[in-house]
């Protein structure tokens, strides 16, 4: 199944800490994992973190004030988001295609302010704060299986054969063959299921694959790879993976 890789986290951050949970095997075809990010103790300066699309939609929680959450996700281009000197942040990581709540809600930026929506954000964000983590993944299954019982959160057969075939997808035409649809049923599926056209969608699932697979297997040549990875991350390949720990 697709693995999105981690965001960037400079090689130099100090007390900076990230992890991660799988979600139990009922819930595995719709959360990708539960995940937690923390300074351990104050930074000397602001930590700026760079968030790289995905497609993912992620539910977020900030544990140092409760009455920030949101749901989160990013089109095709980073985002450097400013942290602050002091954080502690928790989420669920949803597979792309599998958000059926109100796409309005969703921030493509950094979530600074009380939530206000009709999801009970606020209110499980309020259980899980002062818990390990071990236990926060534990609530957070609460959540989404709260979102499963209302549809909010539902599996996608077409989003996920899409992912799990994702050696098999060079083109969107491939893309559309591999689903059983045409270009223009998938380009209607696509955006009404994950807001991305079947280009853009495909434009993000080869960056997350170029951190794992040669450039040549997912781009016509180095020219082309160097030009779509800075234009979704601001940076060269080289000066990226020098720069970020990924």
């Amino acid at each position: 199944m697709y693995t999105p890789v981690r965001d960037g986290i400079a090689r130099s951050a100090q007390a900076v800490r990230y992890s991660e949970a799988r979600p139990p095997e009922a819930l595995a075809g719709v959360v990708h994992c539960y995940w937690e990010l923390r300074t351990l103790r104050e930074l000397p300066e602001n930590f700026l973190y760079h968030a790289l699309p995905d497609a993912c939609v992620n539910l977020l929680f900030n544990q140092v004030d409760t009455e920030i959450a949101g749901v989160t996700a990013l089109h095709t281009r980073s985002e450097v988001l400013d942290l602050g000197r002091s954080f502690h942040y928790v989420g669920v990581q949803l597979y792309p295609g599998v958000w059926k709540g109100d796409r309005d809600e969703i921030f493509d930026r950094y979530v600074g302010t009380a939530y206000r929506g009709a999801l009970p954000l606020v209110a499980f964000n309020k259980r899980l704060e002062g818990l390990p983590f071990e236990s926060q993944a534990e609530v957070l299954t609460e959540l989404v299986r709260w979102c499963v019982e209302r549809a909010l959160v539902v599996p996608n057969p077409i989003t996920a054969r899409i992912l799990t075939k994702l050696d098999d997808v060079r083109s969107v035409a491939d893309m559309a063959a591999l689903v059983h649809l045409s270009p223009r049923q998938l380009q209607r599926t696509l955006l009404r299921s994950t807001g991305f056209a079947p280009h853009d969608l495909l434009k993000v699932l080869r960056l997350q694959q170029s951190f794992r697979r040669h450039y040549l297997d997912l781009y016509s040549d180095q020219s082309h790879f160097i030009h779509a990875f800075r234009a979704a991350t601001g940076y060269t390949p080289v000066k990226y993976r020098d720069r970020y720990d990924v």
